[in-house]
């Protein structure tokens, strides 16, 4: 019995790839995962929804589109940044977290999380600076 503990505690992965016949996970989860991690990133305004708001998903897979294969799924991320951040250092927190989350919470090999800014909130304040600038 200690022997049947120890193969299932160091070999997790086969565990799971017993388990993968009876267990699918559904994208829409993977993109919600996702989405919370992504909210979590400092220097993220919003997500950027494109086609799919169009259809209705709203929510925390806003902005997320995610191919899940039978081992592996690839993650594409939408996003708006703040004005100011760097956008290198956003993106590779994003996905640092994305593949973390999704990995632990699915047993799925995040292949890859790509990164697209789609565009920058400059704020208010800078807008109203612009504004009265413009007037005079």
């Amino acid at each position: 019995m200690e022997d049947e503990k120890n193969t299932v505690t160091e070999n997790k992965e086969d565990v799971i790839n017993e388990n993968d016949e009876s267990i699918k996970i559904s994208n829409d989860v993977v993109a919600s995962i996702a989405g919370v991690a992504v909210s979590e990133v400092s220097g993220v305004y919003g997500m950027a929804g494109g086609i799919t708001e169009i259809f209705g998903k709203k929510g925390l897979a806003k902005g997320i589109k995610v191919e899940v294969g039978e081992k592996d799924t690839k993650i594409d991320v939408n996003i708006i940044v703040e004005y100011g951040v760097r956008i290198p250092d956003v993106a590779f927190e994003i996905q640092n977290r994305v593949k973390k989350a999704v990995e632990t919470m699915t047993g799925l090999n995040v292949s890859s999380v790509n990164i697209h800014v789609q565009g920058i909130n400059i704020g208010e304040k800078r807008g109203e600076i612009d504004n009265t600038e413009n007037k005079e």
